[in-house]
């Protein structure tokens, strides 16, 4: 199954900062479009993201699984569905013990890839990966996904290891058109 995997803050949302809540989920422009692309494409969509503010004790796991039903919901009713959810609540650094951890989940390694290919049956030669962040790239390469796209405003430092590997997008509609 060729599925496209997508960060979440940053490509699908405004990166306000521990984005937690419904209410405080704000859709960037032209995602609902770019999901329709994709799906019309015949891609399956898999949500991977970082969820560091749980290990921080910003919110909780039950937090990102319910701004995830009410996404879910939302996108539903528009006639747009998403495969699945993953969600890393780890870090290293954390104030939580049970998730102040050295973990595979937390991108950039691959863990949540890995675990959705298990799921999910993905052929990741054919899939593609979308973040705008170097460690979103990184686990998608290391996954060994066939295609990555990094949204970024031209400012993102250039990594020379990664660069000629990664298409560089201003948007999530962008890599949506690319592939039509």
């Amino acid at each position: 199954m060729k599925t496209i995997f997508l960060d979440r803050d940053g490509v699908i949302n405004e990166d306000s900062g521990y984005v937690h809540t419904w209410k405080m989920f704000e859709f960037l422009p032209g995602v609902i479009d770019a999901l329709e692309i994709f799906l019309n494409l015949n891609f399956e969509i898999i949500v991977v993201t970082n969820q560091s503010g749980i290990a921080r004790g910003m919110y909780t796991e039950k937090d990102v699984q319910a701004l995830h039903f009410e996404l879910d919901l939302f996108l539903k009713r528009q006639g747009l569905f998403i495969r699945d959810f993953y969600y890393c609540p780890h870090h290293p650094h954390g104030t939580e013990t049970d998730y102040s951890i050295f973990c595979n989940c937390r991108k950039p390694r691959p863990g949540m890839l890995h675990k959705a290919v298990s799921e999910h049956s993905c052929d990741l030669s054919s899939s593609i990966m979308v973040g705008d962040k170097w460690s979103d790239i990184e686990a998608g390469l290391s996954a060994g996904v066939g295609k990555n796209f990094l949204i970024t405003d031209n400012d993102t430092p250039c990594k020379p290891e990664l660069d000629s590997k990664v298409g560089r997008v201003n948007s999530l509609l962008q890599v949506a058109r690319i592939l039509s």
